[in-house]
């Protein structure tokens, strides 16, 4: 969807899109879709980084479900677009806790990554500046 907003750009709104479209609007206009903070429990972010986007997601466990507080996404650079795949997972946590900078500062937080690699960098004690 990003793409679409460049400059120039042409877009078929097809029946696949006008079905999406109603299936995303039915989603978010179920009650309750976010909820607010409880700042008695530790916060849990999902991180995710991709070929060109980071997503995450600020959320608290309630009883054994999770509920989203907050969704965050941004398109990477041109240069981050380069990054190994273990650098675009390290981003996409650096991006939630600049993003969710408010939620996190003096309270427990999770972190949850798809990338195993991760879990190895933050117990190595001399990983690269760049990544920590």
């Amino acid at each position: 969807m990003t793409r679409l907003l460049k400059k120039d750009t042409s877009f078929f709104f097809s029946k696949e899109c006008v079905e999406a479209f109603q299936t995303l609007k039915r989603k978010l206009t179920k009650a309750p879709i976010l909820i607010a903070p409880d700042w008695d429990m530790p916060f849990e972010l999902m991180c995710d980084g991709r070929d060109f986007a980071i997503g995450v997601v600020l959320r608290k466990r309630q009883e054994k479900n999770f509920r989203p507080i907050h969704y965050a996404s941004k398109t990477m650079t041109e240069a981050e677009t380069n990054y190994t795949t273990k650098e675009k997972e390290m981003l996409a946590v650096v991006y939630a806790f600049k993003k969710f900078r408010s939620y996190l500062i003096l309270n427990k937080s999770i972190v949850y990554t798809d990338h195993s690699a991760l879990e190895y960098l933050f117990a190595k004690k001399d990983s690269k500046a760049r990544l920590l």
